[in-house]
């Protein structure tokens, strides 16, 4: 892995992509973030890894987190999977947990996304450790 923090956010709206990297710039600093918005987008930015979390959207209008989350496992790769969603409530979040996502956060809670990202890059590298 590189130094810089890496993160790929699947997401479509230009304007929740800014709010997104702004709150991530203001929590890690110098990072690099990279927006994708469908499968073929993703698979490109997978193959120019490496990195360090997926941030994404729940639903777009030709993608989903699910199907992100299948492309990212897919690609081998053992980062955090973080859903970023204006969708409601607990139902939602479940649904994320169940498809694989390591954590759930409303995009009007945006506060709660470094500390989430933070606590999984632990766990992710506690992983890489055991093995």
């Amino acid at each position: 892995m590189t130094d810089r923090l890496r993160i790929l956010h699947v997401e479509d709206s230009e304007a929740d992509a800014k709010l997104v990297a702004y709150a991530l710039r203001r929590g890690f600093g110098d990072i690099e973030v990279e927006r994708v918005s469908d499968a073929t987008e993703m698979i490109a930015a997978l193959q120019r890894g490496p990195w360090h979390a997926v941030v994404s959207d729940w639903r777009l209008p030709n993608f989903s987190a699910p199907a992100a989350f299948a492309l990212a496992k897919k690609s081998g790769l053992d980062i955090p999977f973080i859903v970023v969603s204006g969708a409601d409530g607990e139902e939602a979040a479940a649904d994320a947990t169940r498809v694989g996502a390591n954590d759930y956060v409303l995009k009007d809670n945006l506060p709660r996304l470094v500390p989430a990202i933070q606590r999984e890059l632990r766990e992710a590298e506690l992983r890489r450790e055991r093995h």
